[in-house]
């Protein structure tokens, strides 16, 4: 009898004791749900909720809340526990490096492009990133694929495969011809020299591509990725300097030149072969072409008088030798934050948003512009736009119902209004363009 109630005192300490446990775990899993439930609120308000670009799916019937998305996100609050489940919270914050994608066990992360309400145009390509038009491939940002180290992937692969599959019987001077010198483009590049393939590479500005455009200063985020003809390298964090020397190295030493300022006005078919022409008038027949140029095309511009003027540039090379001016700065994404804020050490930077809040910039550079804005350093106007450019002054209107009219002194203006998908480009190729609504460009078979 003693026994039996001993046993029973044990087993019951057990089960209490596991009780507990459980509902400590219970209470605490609530906790984490009722913080990630009120970071999307926050997210919804913010306008940062909703994709821009690639993001992460996340399928509750196959997660197991192992927690490994969140932990393999470099990023902030681009992933979270709710109910039990992962889900995405900041999911416009996400950069698309894909580390959810590859961490988790059961294989419940797709990435995708669009949302059900959002399209996002998207040149077709299959899985070994060939266009509709024989011949001609697309790789990197213009493919929906902006991360370096993904576009590296993909210019490499691109190559790779038209390497495997191209007839070296042709009669045209080029096996290949790049178009574009950026991540994707000299990984191509690359490439081509490894398989022993004749390429050319042309750029219509400087080698780089979109990263030579980034502010000389600026910290690219990045991950390991292998380069073609040199192996794996590994930077998290690196300025744009050292990305380029580290670029330029590798085509010097394996011998590639690449043709800037060359930039490409058509490509047609001819005799079995392609024809590409530049804006300089130079033509060039190639068996295959692999389009890894931007999705931005040319800047957007305000259209606004006074626009053209020399003082109104679209991008930011070198904010340090910059001192003492009065700088207007348009935009509310990362590039134009960025660029404001690089320039407000040695400037007066004045920031004209149209929008009443910034929605789509990266976490740190929310917190820096906030810091800039409480400390004086940077004049945010928000819900204004400018009108009128004259050669010593800028007038900005305000979005309210009053519609005043503030004339600031300037020497300089920056427009970062984005850009235009190169569509006439790629239409009068002949090069299809779907809108993919919520599509997953990557997924576990």
């Amino acid at each position: 009898m003693e026994t039996q109630i001993e046993n029973l005192v044990v087993y019951g300490s057990v089960f209490l004791l596991c009780l507990i446990v459980v509902m400590i775990y219970l209470l605490k899993l609530k906790r984490g749900s009722r913080k990630v439930a009120a970071k999307i609120v926050d997210a919804k308000k913010a306008g940062i909720h909703e994709p821009v670009s690639l993001h992460p799916v996340v399928d509750p019937n196959s997660c197991i809340m192992t927690g490994a998305c969140i932990i393999a996100c470099p990023e902030k609050d681009i992933l979270g526990i709710l109910n039990g489940k992962a889900t995405t919270i900041n999911t416009s914050q996400c950069i698309g490096h894909g580390a959810c994608f590859h961490a988790c066990p059961t294989q419940a992360i797709s990435l995708c492009i669009g949302t059900e309400k959002r399209g996002v145009d998207l040149p077709h390509v299959n899985q070994h990133f060939e266009t509709n038009v024989p011949g001609i491939s697309i790789a990197g940002e213009l493919g929906g694929m902006g991360l370096i180290k993904n576009a590296v992937e993909q210019g490499r692969q691109a190559v790779d495969h038209i390497a495997k599959t191209i007839d070296r019987n042709h009669k045209a001077p080029f096996d290949l011809i790049v178009i574009g010198a950026g991540p994707a483009g000299i990984s191509a590049s690359l490439a081509a020299k490894k398989h022993g393939l004749k390429c050319l590479t042309l750029e219509q500005d400087t080698l780089g591509g979109t990263v030579f455009t980034f502010p000389r200063k600026k910290v690219v985020m990045t991950s390991p990725m292998d380069l073609p003809l040199h192996g794996k390298v590994k930077l998290y964090e690196t300025s744009k300097t050292e990305l380029l020397n580290l670029w330029n190295g590798v085509l010097d030493k394996n011998g590639i030149v690449v043709r800037e300022n060359s930039k490409v006005e058509s490509i047609s078919f001819v005799n079995d072969v392609h024809k590409v022409v530049t804006l300089g008038g130079e033509e060039y027949l190639t068996k295959h072409v692999l389009l890894a140029i931007g999705r931005r095309g040319t800047p957007r511009k305000l259209n606004v008088p006074g626009e053209s003027m020399e003082k109104v540039a679209y991008r930011l090379l070198e904010p340090e030798h910059i001192k003492n001016e009065n700088i207007v700065v348009v935009g509310g994404g990362d590039s134009a934050v960025e660029a404001a804020l690089l320039l407000a050490d040695q400037n007066n930077v004045t920031l004209s948003y149209r929008k009443e809040a910034f929605q789509r910039i990266k976490p740190k550079n929310g917190e820096h512009i906030k810091n800039a804005m409480d400390q004086g350093k940077i004049n945010v106007m928000f819900n204004t736009n400018v009108e009128i450019i004259d050669r010593y002054e800028v007038a900005i209107s305000s979005e309210s119902g009053d519609r005043q009219k503030t004339t600031l002194k300037n020497d300089r203006i920056y427009i970062f209004a984005g850009g235009e998908l190169p569509t006439q480009f790629l239409d009068k190729i002949g090069i299809q363009i779907t809108k993919k609504f919520g599509e997953a460009v990557l997924k576990h078979n």
